[in-house]
């Protein structure tokens, strides 16, 4: 019943500085934060770095340094690049903290003392750069008669020294349950499947110590082993708010914040996150999280956006060529959570010019400039809304409500792609009311014109905030308001009541500018290129079939196609349909047409929130017919 949001990032590596796989992950978190700010909640978003470990330790050797010289050295690297991008946290966090140290032993030792730790002996097969194990059986990659990391590629290690073992069979039945209990514990939802599957296989206790590795916190009782890097890790997500430290105002502030209402990460790590810490948790005597909001990676030409392999885009030179929020308002609105995104230069530029510069910032520039050219500094509400501006006020709550629904699950994707429908509505209404020529043959409609147009801007900016804080701060300075943090602003739009005064300035240049373009000739030419390929040679059997008489049973005239009316149509709804493996049963709004119940063979290939909200070309002309109990 708390009023209150804890949102989390992983904690990144220090071995190499920031770059869009990273970024993505922040800005996510970022904007769940501010998204539960304008709703009036208190917040609380931790983000660190992970600095223990062996892959650290390689890295500082081999540039000549110390662990702790390293780190430090990179630090203020992440911190410039988060605050470059509006990257509000409100603690950084390093795993080299000492009450971070302090804490996790207190957890190891609490959790000797109940004997769910032990010494043992382990032998297995380790990726440096996972700092994980990975089973040569069903994991690894086997090429050359080794074994190779799944992810990194790289070949693993055999590993056998003695280890300090948490029981993490013991939980396995309990994590289950929890699973079961907790269905949207992960998001997108299918991705709990395989982790459901990895538990059921049989949970193997788990090496939480290391004696090969010196660069870590001391394993409490026996200084010869460090504590293993995700147990270590882990760990920050209560430490960082206060776990640990034997101090009243310090637990008070814990209990306030746990459990975290959302950990966001990429897939790679979903299991140490899904599996290992619910059990390091329970283990605890504490909840586990709420729910772990899993992404896919960032593709550059179609490979996953890392470190290791070199393929990184750096923030700064992003910032520098496009600007800030136009980079964050493109990681959000075309990575989807649920799959991975290819991160294309070419389609970064003309989301900038479409979306930003051409549909919201020409609105804007359009609106102020006509008021202002006829002499309307301030604009107030009419007494009543009626007829198309009446219609425009409802479209905005209703966009509102679907985005508000959105936002809250995470699929920041979804709710801007229908933010955009009604920015582009307002844009419509605009147009369609031509308040150019109003300004001289109605100047009262004209008034009442620009005062829907600034109603609809200023939800927008709200709206949009998270995404774009800076440049939505400046959207409402041209409409003479200020963003005020601490209100609820949902329940002011949710009363469906347009009564804002707008105070309009002119403006000192667009609010979005069309970038310079950087895509190189190689990657102009290949977009160029793309579907003009030279056609490959007909086989025999082709041309035979494309010579046969038209007559031919399959074949149809042109009036026959003339006949089929197809319509594109929004899916609103998607559920599977019981006994069938392969077919879901949708909603279709056909707009005019009203809303058509269709079924579809394609359970296969997607899910249903896949689909939802998604647009597709539809027959509208076909008999209706009885299927599955419904028509």
């Amino acid at each position: 019943m708390k009023n209150k949001f804890y949102v989390t990032t992983p904690l990144y590596y220090v071995n190499a500085k920031p770059h869009v796989g990273t970024l993505y992950s922040t800005i996510l978190a970022d904007v769940a934060a501010r998204w539960n700010k304008l709703l009036g909640k208190e917040v609380f978003f931790l983000t660190g770095t992970d600095e223990h470990g062996q892959k650290i330790q390689e890295t500082a050797e081999s540039a000549g340094k110390e662990p702790k010289e390293f780190v430090d050295s990179m630090i203020p690297v992440f911190k410039k690049a988060w605050q470059r991008y509006s990257i509000e946290y409100d603690r950084f966090i390093r795993t080299t903290d000492k009450d971070h140290e302090k804490a996790v032993i207190s957890w190891i030792n609490k959790l000797i003392e109940q004997d769910d730790i032990y010494k043992s002996e382990y032998v297995g097969w380790y990726c440096v750069s996972c700092e994980a194990f990975v089973s040569a059986e069903t994991e690894a990659i086997k090429e050359d008669g080794k074994y190779l990391c799944p992810t990194h590629k790289r070949e693993l290690k055999e590993i056998s020294e003695e280890s300090y073992f948490f029981r993490l069979s013991a939980y396995e039945d309990k994590l289950l349950e929890f699973y079961e209990k907790n269905p949207n514990f992960i998001v997108p939802r299918d991705r709990i499947n395989e982790v459901i599957s990895f538990v059921k296989s049989g949970l193997k206790d788990l090496s939480i110590s290391r004696k090969s590795v010196s660069w870590g916190i001391p394993f409490p009782g026996d200084s010869s082993h460090t504590v293993y890097v995700w147990g270590d890790a882990l760990n920050n997500y209560i430490t960082g708010i206060g776990y640990g430290q034997n101090d009243a105002k310090k637990d008070e502030q814990f209990n306030f914040w746990w459990p975290a209402d959302r950990h966001i990460m990429a897939k790679d790590i979903v299991r140490f996150h899904a599996v290992f810490w619910p059990a390091f948790l329970m283990a605890a005597g504490l909840q586990p999280p709420k729910q772990l909001l899993v992404h896919g990676y960032i593709l550059m030409d179609q490979h996953k956006m890392s470190k290791s392999l070199g393929n990184v885009m750096d923030p700064h030179t992003l910032a520098d060529w496009y600007g800030v929020d136009q980079v964050r308002y493109y990681l959000m609105s075309q990575m989807s959570i649920n799959q991975d995104g290819n991160f294309d230069l070419k389609n970064l530029e003309e989301h900038i010019n479409a979306d930003l510069a051409n549909n919201l910032g020409n609105l804007l520039n359009r609106t102020i400039s006509l008021a202002l050219k006829n002499n309307i500094t301030t604009v107030t509400p009419p007494e009543t809304w009626e007829g198309e501006m009446a219609i425009l006020r409802e479209h905005c709550e209703d966009a509102f409500r679907f985005y508000w629904e959105e936002m809250n699950k995470g699929f920041y994707h979804v709710a801007l792609a229908e933010l955009w429908k009604f920015i582009s509505s307002v844009n419509a209404y605009f147009h369609k009311e031509q308040p150019w020529v109003l300004a001289k043959k109605n100047p009262e409609l004209f008034a009442e014109v620009i005062s829907a147009t600034c109603h609809s801007l200023y939800w927008v900016a709200i709206m949009l905030w998270p995404i774009m804080p800076t440049k939505m701060e400046q959207l409402l300075a041209a409409l003479g308001k200020k963003l005020e943090l601490g209100k609820n602003y949902e329940d002011e739009i949710r009363k469906d009541v347009w009564n804002e005064t707008f105070t309009l300035t002119k403006q000192d240049g667009p609010l979005f500018v069309k970038p310079e373009s950087h895509v190189s000739e190689e990657q102009e030419e290949e977009s160029k290129n793309v579907g003009t390929k030279k056609t490959p040679e007909k086989t025999k059997d082709v041309k035979v079939r494309e010579e046969q008489d038209s007559s031919t049973p399959g074949t149809i005239t042109i009036d026959d196609l003339i006949k089929v009316d197809l319509r594109v149509g929004t899916i609103t709804t998607c559920e599977p349909v019981e006994k069938s493996n392969k077919l879901y049963k949708m909603s279709i709004d056909l707009g005019p047409l009203g809303t058509r119940t269709i079924f579809a063979g394609v359970a296969k290939d997607f899910t249903p929130e896949d689909l939802i909200n998604k647009q597709g070309v539809f027959v509208a002309n076909l008999k209706p017919r009885k299927m599955m109990g419904s028509e």
